[in-house]
């Protein structure tokens, strides 16, 4: 599994452009500069019509500067879940601001802590005009929702779990952030009395649009992590080179040096796990979710061991605000719940391989 040169350019553009612009301040360059958030859009709705292999570089390179920019969940859960929903008139509407990065979307669904489609409580009913849906209930870890432009919520009708667009304005819904332990992530909490939106797509068909959403976004993240993996192992290596402990650099020690080969062994596992749920989801594979599936399950464990190190190996200085290690730490702990635990992950590939637990 190789990217490409052209892939590989990407990277190098997105790497120098981070470097240049830090924190929030590399959105506006990312979509206009690279056009980072039109990738995954195809050509008529205004994206470049790449694909998952284009943001898992995108991904990486966001996660080495552990970047707090909207990518995520704009650029690909929206982004994929007005694809999945099949609703083109949503697609012409929505998909072009999305694709310049001139709106920001936000994609909500995951309630009590679970993301499982059929795990979805909110309800939906049919207003007077037959138009018109009024939703009730709460969603959580809503990526950017306290600020996106375009809110989509799924919710539960008699046809099953269904997809809405609705106003970020409007009457019923009440958009709060959430301080996380991650403090390089936004995240919000949606509440909704009777919010009107509209719907996206066949109602009864959520559940499978979020379903196929949750693979490319676990696909995506996973690259994330990976990304995040390397730079913590990256600076670790260089701070064992120049901390003389005893007369001596402290990489020179053997129980050190065991330590960090144990990590790039790490790093290097669950790089080739997130790319190969990337090839699966850019060949549109049956065998993405079972992919994307293990990618998350080892990305996230390899990702919080190798920041543990880091801690450990920085010494005193590695929880301290003034060192980026304790960011990649939480990152690490944050990435590990979100969009499922490895545990759960572990159990969606046991009940696809027709395993049940004992």
């Amino acid at each position: 599994m190789r990217l490409t040169e052209e892939q590989e350019e990407l990277r190098s553009a997105v790497r120098s452009l981070l470097g240049r612009h830090e924190g929030a301040a590399a959105w506006l360059p990312l979509t206009e500069q690279i056009g980072a958030t039109g990738l995954a859009v195809p050509e008529e709705y205004g994206g470049a019509g790449c694909g998952a292999l284009e943001v898992h570089v995108v991904m990486e390179e966001l996660g080495r500067e552990l970047s707090p920019v909207p990518y995520l969940g704009s650029a690909v859960l929206a982004v994929q879940a007005l694809l999945a929903s099949g609703d083109k008139a949503a697609c012409e509407e929505f998909l072009p601001g999305l694709a310049e990065g001139t709106a920001v979307g936000a994609l909500a669904w995951a309630e009590e802590g679970s993301w499982d489609p059929e795990a979805v409580r909110a309800e939906a009913v049919p207003g007077p005009d037959g138009d018109t849906w009024h939703l009730t209930g709460a969603k959580e870890h809503v990526l950017h929702g306290a600020t996106a432009d375009l809110l989509l919520v799924a919710a539960r009708t008699p046809e099953g779990v269904s997809l809405f667009h609705l106003p970020v304005d409007g009457a019923g819904m009440r958009r709060s952030a959430v301080v996380a332990m991650d403090g390089t992530r936004d995240l919000a909490r949606l509440e909704l009395d009777g919010a009107e939106g509209r719907l996206v797509g066949a109602a009864g068909e959520g559940g499978r649009v979020l379903r196929h959403v949750l693979d490319l976004a676990c696909a995506a993240l996973t690259a994330e992590q990976v990304g995040a993996a390397e730079r913590c192992l990256e600076l670790t290596v260089a701070y064992a080179k120049e901390r003389v402990q005893f007369g001596r650099p402290i990489g020179s020690f053997q129980a050190v040096k065991h330590r960090l080969a144990d990590a790039f062994v790490l790093v290097e596992s669950a790089r080739t796990a997130a790319l190969g749920a990337a090839f699966a989801a850019a060949e549109g594979s049956t065998e993405l979710t079972r992919r994307a599936a293990v990618a998350k399950a080892a990305c996230s464990e390899a990702f919080s061991t190798v920041a543990g190190e880091m801690i450990q190996l920085h010494g005193g200085i590695g929880i301290t605000w003034e060192h980026d290690a304790h960011r990649y730490f939480k990152r690490a702990h944050g990435t590990t719940q979100l969009l499922g635990t490895p545990a759960w992950h572990r159990g969606r590939i046991a009940a696809g391989l027709g395993l049940t637990a004992a």
